[in-house]
């Protein structure tokens, strides 16, 4: 089942729209930063010691190597049992009965499963219905109540960003000019110190001047 796209409704509506390469850059941060932080993966460790199964399971395996189709349950057991004639030797009597037991306790329980079906399935069906709708109906109002207080949350903000967007920009655009003139004061500081400096090295080279008499 593919998943829907998260939408984040907490991003500011103001800003602008990253660029291509901006947003090339930022997932190359973010992968490098996984990158360095992720776990490496242990590598698996060999070992020489030979798997041991049940004997049931090795029975399973080998009929999946055979390819032997898989034979289906045998429900002789649970049907009625026939009787057997006066003849029939004492051992092969036990298993007569035994079968019997096992046939007796399954369709008895089969008897009382179906009349319990009969007698209750149907309305208890309806009745889970009945409740799994009501429910349903629930859930539904309460998702279509959240989904409109997410509404109202995300267009009062929407509202106050765009009040506040004009007084942002124009102080965005104060910053960027501060900034602008703190560089250009220190681009003219640093010329003002060569100045000085060719000034020092260019007196130097003069030599001492004599004092005026």
């Amino acid at each position: 089942m593919t998943m829907p796209p998260a939408y984040h409704e907490s991003l500011p509506y103001i800003d602008p729209e990253p660029s291509p390469s901006a947003l090339a850059a930022a997932r190359a941060l973010i992968t490098a930063e996984q990158q360095s932080t992720a776990t490496p993966t242990p590598k698996p460790t060999t070992t020489t010691q030979s798997p041991s199964f049940t004997p049931a399971i090795q029975e399973e395996l080998t009929r999946i190597t055979s390819k032997t189709p898989l034979q289906p349950l045998d429900l002789s057991r649970y049907e009625a049992q026939e009787t057997p004639p006066p003849t029939t030797p004492a051992d092969r009597l036990h298993s007569v009965l035994t079968s019997a037991a096992v046939s007796d306790a399954y369709l008895s329980s089969r008897r009382q499963n179906l009349e319990l079906l009969d007698r209750h399935g149907k309305n208890a069906w309806l009745i889970g219905n009945h409740h799994l709708e009501a429910e349903l109906r629930g859930l539904e109002t309460q998702l279509a109540e959240v989904k409109r207080e997410v509404d109202l949350v995300n267009i009062q903000r929407q509202r106050r960003q765009a009040e506040v967007g004009p007084e942002m920009q124009m102080l965005e655009e104060t910053w960027k000019k501060g900034v602008g003139r703190v560089l250009e004061t220190e681009v003219a500081v640093e010329e003002l110190k060569r100045e000085i400096r060719d000034e020092l090295r260019s007196r130097g080279a003069q030599g001492p001047q004599e004092a005026p008499e």
